[in-house]
């Protein structure tokens, strides 16, 4: 079939542009109506395409936002629902998306498709873009012949947890820029006011408070032993940062997370919540139990979880339901417990885990409400500390030189 090149609105409302094959002209913009875009031109002819090491590394560097995967996911099952083929799907994706890396991911899948792999196999193989539930659910899917209800839950999933995760972000974003705006004034007051007053309160040879004291010897510490401060700092941040990649340190780590207290208990909900919605879509799937925990071993986001996980997968192959070991494992909640219980009697596990998901996403809303409030109480101590540090290290020795004045 000839070439068309045709640009058009996507379901975002951005403007594409790209190829797709066609008899014609109007069955081109026809086969664009089908697949969810508004055909604004259709030319006959391919396009131009440069593939230089610049592109490359550049398509390779890009970020593919979680905005973008949704959109690839919806426009996939749009086009499957219309019939097309998985090789015109991703010849048309290639061509559409703005992404850089995304094309290219498209371009390599539509040559390993062409060899006889199948789609979920292709997208195993870039698996920094399409995360193991990703791939689990296509696979899934292909083999239900499901595919287009699956990728359906999938963009569920999707969605919800950019969701959760854009709502912590936005609680978290105040207190960190006025941590660093504290931390950044205590270290210019530290090194630029301090010393223009210690000259002054030398000179008066009086004696100095424990504020002021405290203040001289920071000041003197970190402009003469800077080297030592820094090194010893960038030391202790290496060995973390090496420790918290092996297994012991990621799972040390992420439990001392879920026991920092409102903040850990937002954490802990946040994975209930991805634990339920996970769980549900995968069992309505047809997803088996020990394959839904692999999964969820990769995806929930904290190693001391992930960790539970694993003793619950070797209880269920032992023999035992999934209630029984949750209930024995650490941070998972009585209700998650009862909820599954009840679900494995009334064989509604996936409905049950459904509605434990909406519970917890109100719970997620009111605790990330619940931490905006706390914190600002605690910044505002943090911020009272700081000014009231410094002005007792600069003004109570001023006091004692005007109280020695008046006596002279």
């Amino acid at each position: 079939m000839p070439q068309f090149t045709y640009e058009a609105i996507n379901e975002a409302g951005h403007t594409i542009k790209g190829e797709i094959e066609a008899t014609d002209a109007d069955m081109a913009r026809q086969r664009l109506s089908t697949m969810g875009y508004i055909p604004v031109a259709v030319h006959k002819g391919g396009l131009v395409q440069g593939d230089g090491f610049l592109d490359g590394l550049e398509g390779a560097l890009t970020r593919v936002k979680p905005q973008e995967l949704i959109l690839f996911t919806k426009q996939l099952k749009t086009m499957l629902g219309a019939g097309l083929s998985m090789l015109e799907i991703l010849r048309v994706l290639e061509q559409q998306t703005e992404n850089k890396r995304l094309r290219k991911i498209c371009a390599r899948m539509t040559d390993d498709v062409k060899k006889g792999t199948s789609i979920s196999d292709a997208l195993a193989v870039h698996k920094g873009v399409f995360n193991d539930l990703y791939v689990s659910m296509v696979r899934a899917g292909e083999a239900a012949g499901a595919l287009p209800a699956v990728l359906d839950r999938l963009i569920t999933i999707i969605s919800h947890e950019h969701q959760v995760k854009s709502d912590i972000k936005s609680a978290l974003q105040y207190p960190i820029t006025v941590v660093i705006a504290l931390v950044g004034a205590f270290f210019f007051l530290l090194v630029g006011v301090v010393p223009t007053f210690a000259k002054m309160f030398a000179n008066a040879k009086i004696e100095l408070p424990w504020p002021t004291k405290v203040a001289m010897h920071l000041h003197t510490l970190i402009i003469q032993y800077w080297y030592m401060c820094f090194g010893s700092l960038a030391v202790v941040i290496i060995a973390l940062v090496l420790w918290f990649r092996t297994p012991n340190g990621k799972v040390a780590r992420d439990a001392f997370f879920l026991s920092i207290p409102i903040l850990g208990n937002l954490f802990k909900k946040s994975a209930m919540s991805r634990f339920a919605s996970i769980f549900a879509i995968l069992q309505a799937s047809g997803v088996p139990v020990l394959t839904t925990i692999d999964i969820l071993v990769g995806t929930i986001g904290n190693a001391a979880i992930a960790k539970e996980f694993r003793r619950i997968q070797d209880l269920i192959r032992s023999g035992q339901g999934l209630a029984g070991p949750l209930s024995r494992a650490k941070y998972f909640t009585p209700m998650v417990v009862t909820m599954v219980a009840v679900g494995e009697e009334s064989g509604n596990l996936d409905e049950m885990l459904r509605a434990v998901s909406e519970h917890y996403d109100a719970e997620v809303a009111f605790a990330v409400k619940r931490l905006s409030d706390a914190l600002g109480p605690v910044l505002i101590v943090g911020l009272a500390a700081v000014v009231g540090f410094f002005a007792l290290s600069i003004f109570m020795p001023m006091w004692d030189m005007t109280q020695l004045a008046g006596h002279r």
